[in-house]
């Protein structure tokens, strides 16, 4: 069985999503979820479901005390899922094409540093965008700029708050984001 890790920064919805999902399959499980917020519902989530969780500073993120702790859990795909910090090189060269994000738009648009949850949906709606979507990509070096692995977009009306364009958004990680996981599960590792 293939083992996921998790890692998120805040509420942890996408997260509890991935980890139902898979305590349903046989290809894999959710070993771990880190988070660099102690104060995250994330941790909560993880606990509810089982799963164990650690929590880590940015230091220790830069440092590669996060990446002994990685080893630890042996992951074959790490999963971005509402993670804030610049994810280091050191444990992306460790762990190449083995690291996707959920970004919360249609990449190449709205992507890059400080591009994250209400500030896209704010900028889609001030920018009278007729569509936005979710990207699941591949992580490197740079905020938002790896090989995309899939998108799906949904239409947006005149009318569209930010709020309004973050449900839609929701609404897409909810269904797409597990399954396109068990997808990269089944197809490249």
């Amino acid at each position: 069985m293939k083992k996921i890790v998790i890692f998120a920064s805040g509420s942890g919805t996408n997260a509890e999503n991935v980890i139902q999902y898979f305590a349903t399959r046989s290809i894999g499980n959710v070993v771990g979820v880190f988070t660099n917020n102690a104060n995250a519902k994330v941790i909560d989530r993880a606990k509810n479901l089982e799963v164990p969780t650690v929590i880590f500073s940015k230091d220790d993120l830069n440092s590669g005390k996060t990446l002994q702790e990685l080893n630890l859990f042996q992951p074959d795909l790490i999963v971005l899922a509402g993670f804030l910090l610049k994810f280091p090189s050191t444990i992306i060269e460790v762990y190449p094409n083995q690291i996707v994000n959920i970004h919360p738009a249609l990449l190449p648009k709205y992507g890059g540093k400080g591009m994250y949850g209400m500030h896209i949906h704010k900028a889609v709606v001030e920018n009278n965008e007729k569509e936005t979507g979710i990207t699941i990509h591949y992580v490197n070096e740079n905020y938002d700029e790896g090989n995309i692995v899939f998108q799906q977009s949904v239409v947006l009306t005149e009318t569209d708050t930010p709020e309004d364009v973050a449900a839609k958004i929701h609404t897409l990680e909810q269904k797409h984001f597990p399954e396109e996981i068990e997808k990269l599960l089944l197809s490249n590792l």
